[in-house]
């Protein structure tokens, strides 16, 4: 079978990084260069690039382009999130698929998981993360809550699949999302999610519970997302301040 073009490019990329064309903390060229340059659209570029997400060879940022991470390709997906924008490119990188929304009244052992109190009423939005690759295995599950009072945002959400659900609540209700809080813990993946993970019940998993706060510290959204082993890896770059900062 011929090998699609997305598939061509992302191959010469990864050559050329591998090679050293591209050194490590470099930037690729703009998207459009590339674009220019291999004769494709702008969707099979990105595509092209999401591939090299995918191994590890490089993140995106909308501000600061395409930055080569490492010089040969890892197993999972690979994200630096350090920030809100680290966030909103990881959604545009990986589809949601909206499996079940839901009115729900918290229980203390789900309260102790989200860091809420214990009979508070949510509305949930169930997903699957998707990284669009034909047959690709799911990067994730995530249950998101947010308040009753923005249940009609669930059609939103399914028209919407590659925004966060935070930045469709700041479009449509005004309401910002100034911090997030993340808390990431090693668990075995639950029975209820191992069918639409496609993942062996009780292997590893990674849970990521987040607290999206506004300006006042008040919480907007709670997201917990589980990742099978090997799908996900929360990448973060720590330096010394300088003495006498």
């Amino acid at each position: 079978m011929r090998e699609t073009l997305w598939a061509q490019v992302a191959k010469d990329l990864t050559a050329g990084i591998t090679s050293g064309r591209f050194p490590v903390g470099s930037l690729l060229p703009t998207e459009l260069e590339l674009c220019e340059r291999y004769g494709t659209s702008r969707h099979t570029m990105r595509t092209a690039i999401r591939q090299l997400q995918d191994q590890g060879l490089v993140s995106r940022n909308k501000k600061a382009g395409t930055r080569v991470e490492a010089a040969a390709p890892t197993s999972g997906y690979r994200q630096p999130l350090a920030s809100l924008e680290d966030l909103i490119q990881f959604g545009a990188a990986h589809i949601r698929e909206v499996r079940e929304t839901a009115a729900v009244t918290v229980e203390a052992d789900l309260a102790r998981e989200l860091g809420c109190e214990a009979g508070t009423c949510w509305f949930r939005i169930s997903s699957l993360r998707l990284d669009g690759r034909p047959g690709g295995a799911p990067v994730g599950w995530t249950d998101v809550y947010i308040d009753p009072a923005y249940a009609d945002l669930g059609d939103v959400v399914r028209a919407s699949p590659d925004v966060l659900i935070s930045t469709l609540i700041e479009q449509r209700y005004g309401r910002r999302s100034a911090e997030i809080r993340q808390d990431v813990e090693a668990i075995a993946l639950p029975a209820v999610h191992a069918p639409a993970l496609k993942a062996g019940i009780d292997t590893p998993a990674l849970r990521i519970v987040r607290h999206y706060l506004d300006d006042a510290g008040k919480i907007i959204e709670i997201s917990s997302t589980i990742h099978p082993a090997g799908r996900f890896t929360v990448s973060q770059r720590m330096r010394r301040m300088n003495e006498g900062t």
